[in-house]
Protein backbone atom coordinates (compact mmCIF):
# COMPACT_ATOMS: atom_id res chain seq x y z
CA UNK A 1 0.00 0.00 0.00
CA UNK A 2 2.79 2.41 0.89
CA UNK A 3 4.50 2.21 -2.55
CA UNK A 4 1.23 3.28 -4.19
CA UNK A 5 0.91 6.13 -1.67
CA UNK A 6 4.44 7.32 -2.42
CA UNK A 7 3.83 7.15 -6.16
CA UNK A 8 0.62 9.17 -5.77
CA UNK A 9 2.35 11.86 -3.71
CA UNK A 10 5.21 12.06 -6.21
CA UNK A 11 2.76 12.38 -9.11
CA UNK A 12 0.92 15.19 -7.27
CA UNK A 13 4.21 17.00 -6.64
CA UNK A 14 5.18 16.78 -10.29
CA UNK A 15 1.94 18.20 -11.65
CA UNK A 16 1.65 21.05 -9.10
CA UNK A 17 5.24 22.35 -9.17
CA UNK A 18 6.85 24.66 -11.68
CA UNK A 19 6.52 28.31 -12.73
CA UNK A 20 3.23 27.93 -14.57
CA UNK A 21 2.37 31.64 -14.12
CA UNK A 22 5.83 33.11 -14.74
CA UNK A 23 6.45 36.01 -17.10
CA UNK A 24 9.55 35.74 -19.24
CA UNK A 25 11.80 38.81 -19.40
CA UNK A 26 11.53 38.66 -23.19
CA UNK A 27 7.81 39.31 -22.82
CA UNK A 28 8.27 42.63 -20.98
CA UNK A 29 8.76 46.19 -22.25
CA UNK A 30 10.75 48.10 -19.62
CA UNK A 31 9.41 51.63 -19.17
CA UNK A 32 12.22 53.95 -18.04
CA UNK A 33 10.36 57.24 -18.16
CA UNK A 34 6.78 58.47 -18.51
CA UNK A 35 5.36 61.80 -19.62
CA UNK A 36 1.91 63.31 -19.17
CA UNK A 37 0.60 66.08 -21.41
CA UNK A 38 -2.79 67.46 -22.43
CA UNK A 39 -4.41 68.20 -25.79
CA UNK A 40 -6.33 71.33 -26.75
CA UNK A 41 -9.53 69.34 -26.18
CA UNK A 42 -8.54 68.37 -22.65
CA UNK A 43 -7.61 64.75 -23.40
CA UNK A 44 -4.54 63.16 -21.85
CA UNK A 45 -1.41 62.37 -23.85
CA UNK A 46 0.51 59.51 -22.22
CA UNK A 47 4.04 58.77 -23.43
CA UNK A 48 6.54 56.09 -22.42
CA UNK A 49 10.27 55.91 -22.96
CA UNK A 50 11.07 52.21 -23.41
CA UNK A 51 14.52 50.69 -23.28
CA UNK A 52 15.56 48.55 -26.26
CA UNK A 53 17.28 45.33 -25.11
CA UNK A 54 20.71 44.80 -26.67
CA UNK A 55 19.54 41.60 -28.34
CA UNK A 56 16.83 43.56 -30.13
CA UNK A 57 19.10 46.25 -31.56
CA UNK A 58 20.07 44.18 -34.58
CA UNK A 59 23.40 43.22 -35.98
CA UNK A 60 25.08 42.66 -39.32
CA UNK A 61 22.48 41.76 -41.89
CA UNK A 62 19.59 42.14 -39.47
CA UNK A 63 18.40 45.44 -40.81
CA UNK A 64 18.28 46.89 -37.27
CA UNK A 65 20.11 49.89 -35.88
CA UNK A 66 22.69 49.15 -33.23
CA UNK A 67 22.76 52.79 -32.08
CA UNK A 68 19.21 53.06 -30.80
CA UNK A 69 18.94 52.41 -27.06
CA UNK A 70 15.32 53.50 -26.55
CA UNK A 71 12.16 54.58 -28.32
CA UNK A 72 9.12 56.66 -27.33
CA UNK A 73 5.47 55.74 -27.90
CA UNK A 74 2.43 57.91 -27.16
CA UNK A 75 -1.33 57.56 -27.05
CA UNK A 76 -4.28 59.87 -26.35
CA UNK A 77 -7.24 59.07 -24.11
CA UNK A 78 -10.12 60.67 -22.29
CA UNK A 79 -8.60 59.18 -19.14
CA UNK A 80 -5.09 58.05 -18.29
CA UNK A 81 -6.28 54.46 -18.03
CA UNK A 82 -7.69 54.62 -21.55
CA UNK A 83 -4.45 56.08 -22.90
CA UNK A 84 -2.43 53.35 -21.18
CA UNK A 85 -4.40 50.53 -22.77
CA UNK A 86 -4.12 52.20 -26.15
CA UNK A 87 -0.38 52.25 -25.61
CA UNK A 88 -0.41 48.56 -24.76
CA UNK A 89 -2.00 47.87 -28.14
CA UNK A 90 1.06 49.44 -29.76
CA UNK A 91 3.50 47.20 -27.92
CA UNK A 92 4.25 43.54 -28.63
CA UNK A 93 5.38 43.17 -25.02
CA UNK A 94 3.62 43.82 -21.73
CA UNK A 95 4.38 47.31 -20.45
CA UNK A 96 6.36 47.01 -17.22
CA UNK A 97 6.67 50.03 -14.88
CA UNK A 98 8.78 48.71 -11.99
CA UNK A 99 12.03 50.09 -13.48
CA UNK A 100 10.68 53.56 -14.21
CA UNK A 101 12.99 56.34 -13.05
CA UNK A 102 11.09 59.56 -13.66
CA UNK A 103 7.69 61.02 -14.51
CA UNK A 104 7.58 64.25 -16.53
CA UNK A 105 4.53 66.52 -16.48
CA UNK A 106 4.11 69.17 -19.15
CA UNK A 107 3.68 72.74 -17.92
CA UNK A 108 0.26 73.16 -19.55
CA UNK A 109 -1.10 70.03 -17.87
CA UNK A 110 0.44 71.09 -14.54
CA UNK A 111 -1.50 74.34 -14.67
CA UNK A 112 -4.80 72.52 -15.27
CA UNK A 113 -4.22 70.12 -12.35
CA UNK A 114 -2.49 66.81 -11.65
CA UNK A 115 -4.93 65.07 -9.30
CA UNK A 116 -5.86 62.48 -11.93
CA UNK A 117 -2.21 61.61 -12.42
CA UNK A 118 -1.68 61.08 -8.72
CA UNK A 119 -4.78 58.90 -8.47
CA UNK A 120 -3.40 56.15 -10.71
CA UNK A 121 -0.32 55.83 -8.52
CA UNK A 122 -2.49 55.47 -5.44
CA UNK A 123 -4.22 52.28 -6.59
CA UNK A 124 -1.46 50.39 -8.42
CA UNK A 125 0.84 48.47 -6.08
CA UNK A 126 3.41 47.98 -8.85
CA UNK A 127 4.26 51.69 -8.96
CA UNK A 128 7.59 52.66 -7.36
CA UNK A 129 7.19 55.47 -4.85
CA UNK A 130 10.87 56.37 -5.32
CA UNK A 131 10.15 57.48 -8.88
CA UNK A 132 11.10 61.13 -9.43
CA UNK A 133 8.46 63.63 -10.56
CA UNK A 134 9.34 66.76 -12.52
CA UNK A 135 7.53 69.58 -14.31
CA UNK A 136 8.79 70.49 -17.78
CA UNK A 137 9.21 74.23 -17.67
CA UNK A 138 8.04 75.88 -20.86
CA UNK A 139 7.43 72.63 -22.71
CA UNK A 140 5.79 69.25 -23.07
CA UNK A 141 6.78 66.15 -21.13
CA UNK A 142 7.00 63.92 -24.21
CA UNK A 143 9.60 66.24 -25.77
CA UNK A 144 11.98 65.58 -22.88
CA UNK A 145 11.55 61.82 -23.36
CA UNK A 146 12.80 62.13 -26.93
CA UNK A 147 16.04 63.88 -25.99
CA UNK A 148 19.08 61.72 -26.74
CA UNK A 149 21.15 62.52 -23.68
CA UNK A 150 24.78 61.71 -24.59
CA UNK A 151 26.06 60.38 -21.24
CA UNK A 152 23.47 57.65 -20.64
CA UNK A 153 22.16 54.89 -22.89
CA UNK A 154 18.61 55.62 -21.75
CA UNK A 155 18.11 59.36 -21.04
CA UNK A 156 15.83 58.85 -18.04
CA UNK A 157 18.78 57.34 -16.19
CA UNK A 158 20.48 60.74 -16.39
CA UNK A 159 17.76 62.20 -14.15
CA UNK A 160 18.58 59.69 -11.43
CA UNK A 161 22.27 60.59 -11.62
CA UNK A 162 21.54 64.33 -11.62
CA UNK A 163 19.27 64.10 -8.60
CA UNK A 164 21.84 61.98 -6.75
CA UNK A 165 24.26 64.91 -6.96
CA UNK A 166 21.90 66.93 -4.69
CA UNK A 167 22.41 70.03 -6.83
CA UNK A 168 18.75 71.00 -6.78
CA UNK A 169 15.38 69.87 -5.50
CA UNK A 170 14.77 66.11 -5.84
CA UNK A 171 11.15 65.10 -5.23
CA UNK A 172 9.78 61.56 -5.50
CA UNK A 173 6.22 60.30 -5.61
CA UNK A 174 6.49 59.46 -1.92
CA UNK A 175 7.70 62.98 -1.06
CA UNK A 176 4.82 64.53 -2.97
CA UNK A 177 2.22 62.28 -1.36
CA UNK A 178 3.59 63.00 2.11
CA UNK A 179 3.49 66.77 1.55
CA UNK A 180 0.06 66.81 -0.08
CA UNK A 181 -1.50 64.71 2.69
CA UNK A 182 0.46 66.34 5.53
CA UNK A 183 -0.37 69.25 7.77
CA UNK A 184 0.74 72.80 7.06
CA UNK A 185 2.73 72.43 3.84
CA UNK A 186 1.98 72.46 0.12
CA UNK A 187 3.93 70.20 -2.25
CA UNK A 188 6.61 71.27 -4.69
CA UNK A 189 8.27 69.47 -7.59
CA UNK A 190 11.59 69.80 -9.33
CA UNK A 191 11.60 71.51 -12.73
CA UNK A 192 13.45 70.59 -15.91
CA UNK A 193 13.83 72.26 -19.28
CA UNK A 194 15.45 71.46 -22.62
CA UNK A 195 18.83 73.03 -23.33
CA UNK A 196 20.14 73.00 -26.90
CA UNK A 197 23.75 72.30 -27.79
CA UNK A 198 23.20 73.17 -31.44
CA UNK A 199 20.46 75.56 -32.49
CA UNK A 200 17.82 73.98 -34.66
CA UNK A 201 18.94 70.38 -34.14
CA UNK A 202 16.52 68.92 -31.66
CA UNK A 203 18.20 65.54 -31.56
CA UNK A 204 21.35 67.21 -30.26
CA UNK A 205 19.55 68.83 -27.34
CA UNK A 206 20.18 67.95 -23.73
CA UNK A 207 18.16 68.93 -20.68
CA UNK A 208 18.97 70.73 -17.46
CA UNK A 209 17.51 71.06 -13.99
CA UNK A 210 15.59 74.34 -13.88
CA UNK A 211 14.67 75.19 -10.30
CA UNK A 212 11.39 74.11 -8.73
CA UNK A 213 7.65 74.19 -9.37
CA UNK A 214 5.21 75.47 -6.73
CA UNK A 215 1.77 73.84 -6.48
CA UNK A 216 -1.43 75.15 -4.93
CA UNK A 217 -4.45 72.86 -4.75
CA UNK A 218 -2.62 70.43 -7.08
CA UNK A 219 -2.26 73.09 -9.77
CA UNK A 220 0.97 74.74 -10.83
CA UNK A 221 1.16 78.21 -9.27
CA UNK A 222 4.57 79.13 -10.69
CA UNK A 223 8.30 78.47 -10.62
CA UNK A 224 11.28 79.33 -8.47
CA UNK A 225 14.56 79.99 -10.26
CA UNK A 226 17.89 78.45 -9.30
CA UNK A 227 18.75 81.00 -6.61
CA UNK A 228 15.24 80.93 -5.12
CA UNK A 229 15.29 77.12 -5.13
CA UNK A 230 18.49 77.25 -3.09
CA UNK A 231 16.63 79.46 -0.64
CA UNK A 232 13.83 76.87 -0.51
CA UNK A 233 16.39 74.14 0.19
CA UNK A 234 17.75 76.17 3.10
CA UNK A 235 14.33 76.86 4.63
CA UNK A 236 13.06 73.29 4.27
CA UNK A 237 16.28 71.79 5.65
CA UNK A 238 17.11 69.99 2.39
CA UNK A 239 20.38 71.83 1.79
CA UNK A 240 23.11 69.22 2.06
CA UNK A 241 25.72 70.19 -0.49
CA UNK A 242 25.87 73.15 -2.76
CA UNK A 243 27.75 76.27 -3.67
CA UNK A 244 27.56 79.86 -2.49
CA UNK A 245 28.73 82.89 -4.39
CA UNK A 246 29.02 86.46 -3.18
CA UNK A 247 30.32 89.68 -4.61
CA UNK A 248 32.43 92.13 -2.66
CA UNK A 249 31.80 95.54 -4.31
CA UNK A 250 34.62 97.20 -2.40
CA UNK A 251 37.12 94.82 -4.01
CA UNK A 252 35.44 94.48 -7.43
CA UNK A 253 35.48 90.70 -7.25
CA UNK A 254 33.64 87.59 -6.07
CA UNK A 255 34.21 84.63 -3.80
CA UNK A 256 32.80 81.13 -4.18
CA UNK A 257 32.28 78.51 -1.50
CA UNK A 258 31.47 74.79 -1.59
CA UNK A 259 29.15 73.81 1.26
CA UNK A 260 30.12 70.75 3.26
CA UNK A 261 27.45 71.06 5.94
CA UNK A 262 24.23 73.00 6.44
CA UNK A 263 21.72 73.22 9.29
CA UNK A 264 18.41 74.96 9.78
CA UNK A 265 16.23 75.73 12.77
CA UNK A 266 12.77 77.31 12.66
CA UNK A 267 11.05 78.60 15.79
CA UNK A 268 7.39 79.63 15.54
CA UNK A 269 6.21 82.31 17.94
CA UNK A 270 2.51 82.98 18.51
CA UNK A 271 1.34 85.93 20.59
CA UNK A 272 -2.39 86.53 20.42
CA UNK A 273 -3.22 86.95 16.74
CA UNK A 274 0.38 87.63 15.74
CA UNK A 275 2.40 84.79 14.20
CA UNK A 276 6.14 85.18 13.63
CA UNK A 277 8.94 82.81 12.69
CA UNK A 278 12.61 82.89 13.55
CA UNK A 279 14.85 81.12 11.05
CA UNK A 280 18.45 80.28 11.96
CA UNK A 281 20.74 78.97 9.22
CA UNK A 282 24.25 77.64 9.66
CA UNK A 283 26.65 76.50 6.96
CA UNK A 284 30.31 75.65 6.61
CA UNK A 285 32.56 74.80 3.73
CA UNK A 286 35.67 75.66 1.75
CA UNK A 287 36.53 78.59 -0.47
CA UNK A 288 37.00 77.41 -4.05
CA UNK A 289 37.13 80.74 -5.89
CA UNK A 290 38.55 84.15 -5.05
CA UNK A 291 38.64 86.81 -7.75
CA UNK A 292 39.13 89.64 -5.25
CA UNK A 293 42.46 91.09 -4.17
CA UNK A 294 41.93 89.87 -0.60
CA UNK A 295 44.34 87.55 1.14
CA UNK A 296 41.71 85.33 2.78
CA UNK A 297 44.30 83.82 5.09
CA UNK A 298 44.06 87.00 7.16
CA UNK A 299 41.38 86.91 9.93
CA UNK A 300 40.00 90.36 9.10
CA UNK A 301 39.54 89.40 5.46
CA UNK A 302 37.86 86.12 6.41
CA UNK A 303 35.26 88.16 8.29
CA UNK A 304 34.59 90.27 5.20
CA UNK A 305 34.09 87.16 3.08
CA UNK A 306 31.88 85.47 5.68
CA UNK A 307 29.69 88.57 5.90
CA UNK A 308 29.36 88.69 2.12
CA UNK A 309 28.38 85.01 1.95
CA UNK A 310 25.86 85.44 4.77
CA UNK A 311 24.33 88.39 2.91
CA UNK A 312 24.08 86.24 -0.21
CA UNK A 313 22.22 83.48 1.67
CA UNK A 314 19.87 86.01 3.25
CA UNK A 315 18.99 87.36 -0.19
CA UNK A 316 18.25 83.85 -1.51
CA UNK A 317 15.94 83.08 1.40
CA UNK A 318 14.20 86.47 1.35
CA UNK A 319 13.62 86.22 -2.40
CA UNK A 320 12.08 82.78 -1.88
CA UNK A 321 9.79 83.98 0.89
CA UNK A 322 8.70 86.99 -1.14
CA UNK A 323 7.78 84.71 -4.04
CA UNK A 324 5.79 82.14 -2.06
CA UNK A 325 4.19 84.61 0.36
CA UNK A 326 3.39 87.63 -1.79
CA UNK A 327 3.13 86.22 -5.31
CA UNK A 328 1.97 82.61 -5.02
CA UNK A 329 0.43 82.87 -1.53
CA UNK A 330 1.03 79.20 -0.74
CA UNK A 331 2.94 77.68 2.18
CA UNK A 332 5.51 75.64 0.27
CA UNK A 333 8.14 76.19 2.98
CA UNK A 334 6.27 74.37 5.74
CA UNK A 335 5.69 77.13 8.28
CA UNK A 336 2.31 75.63 9.11
CA UNK A 337 3.94 72.24 9.59
CA UNK A 338 6.32 73.73 12.15
CA UNK A 339 3.36 75.08 14.14
CA UNK A 340 1.60 71.71 13.86
CA UNK A 341 4.68 69.91 15.20
CA UNK A 342 5.65 72.34 17.95
CA UNK A 343 2.37 74.01 18.93
CA UNK A 344 -0.43 71.56 18.03
CA UNK A 345 -3.07 73.33 20.12
CA UNK A 346 -2.47 76.65 18.40
CA UNK A 347 -2.43 74.93 15.02
CA UNK A 348 -6.00 73.70 15.53
CA UNK A 349 -7.10 77.31 15.78
CA UNK A 350 -4.97 78.49 12.85
CA UNK A 351 -5.44 75.59 10.43
CA UNK A 352 -8.73 76.64 8.82
CA UNK A 353 -7.50 80.12 7.93
CA UNK A 354 -3.82 79.36 7.40
CA UNK A 355 -3.89 80.04 3.64
CA UNK A 356 -4.99 83.60 4.36
CA UNK A 357 -2.69 84.03 7.36
CA UNK A 358 0.51 82.68 5.76
CA UNK A 359 1.17 85.65 3.40
CA UNK A 360 1.10 88.01 6.39
CA UNK A 361 3.42 86.25 8.85
CA UNK A 362 6.63 88.04 9.81
CA UNK A 363 9.98 86.27 9.51
CA UNK A 364 13.30 87.11 11.15
CA UNK A 365 16.42 85.56 9.67
CA UNK A 366 19.86 84.80 11.11
CA UNK A 367 22.66 83.33 8.97
CA UNK A 368 26.06 82.09 10.13
CA UNK A 369 28.69 80.91 7.63
CA UNK A 370 31.94 79.32 8.75
CA UNK A 371 34.88 79.06 6.33
CA UNK A 372 37.04 75.94 6.59
CA UNK A 373 40.54 75.53 5.20
CA UNK A 374 40.99 79.17 4.23
CA UNK A 375 44.76 78.72 4.17
CA UNK A 376 44.45 77.06 0.77
CA UNK A 377 42.53 80.01 -0.67
CA UNK A 378 44.93 82.90 -0.59
CA UNK A 379 44.99 85.77 -3.08
CA UNK A 380 44.97 85.08 -6.84
CA UNK A 381 48.44 83.99 -7.99
CA UNK A 382 48.47 86.36 -10.96
CA UNK A 383 48.37 89.47 -8.73
CA UNK A 384 51.53 91.33 -7.86
CA UNK A 385 52.42 91.63 -4.21
CA UNK A 386 51.53 95.32 -4.08
CA UNK A 387 48.02 94.60 -5.42
CA UNK A 388 47.14 92.18 -2.61
CA UNK A 389 45.12 93.52 0.29
CA UNK A 390 46.35 91.99 3.52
Amino acid sequence: MKPFLYIGLLFTLLITSGCWDRTEINDLAFIMGTAFDITDDGDYILSHQIAIPSSSQGGPGSGGSSNEKFFVISAVGKSINEAFYRLQKKSSRRLFTAHRVVIFIGERLSKSGIEDILDIYTHDSKQRLKTYMMVVKGGEGRDILKVKYPFEQVPSEAIKEMEALNNELAITLRDFFQASSGEGISPVLGAISPDGITEGLKEDHIFKLAGSAIFKDFKLAGFLNESETNGLLWITDRMEYGSLNASLPETDGTVGMILAKANRKITPQITGDQVTFKIQLQGEGNIWENTTNLDIRKPENIKLVQKALETSVKKQVKDTLTKVQSQYKVDSVGFGREIYRNKPKQWKALKAGWNDRFPEVDVSLEVSINILGSGMAGPPLHLERKEIKK
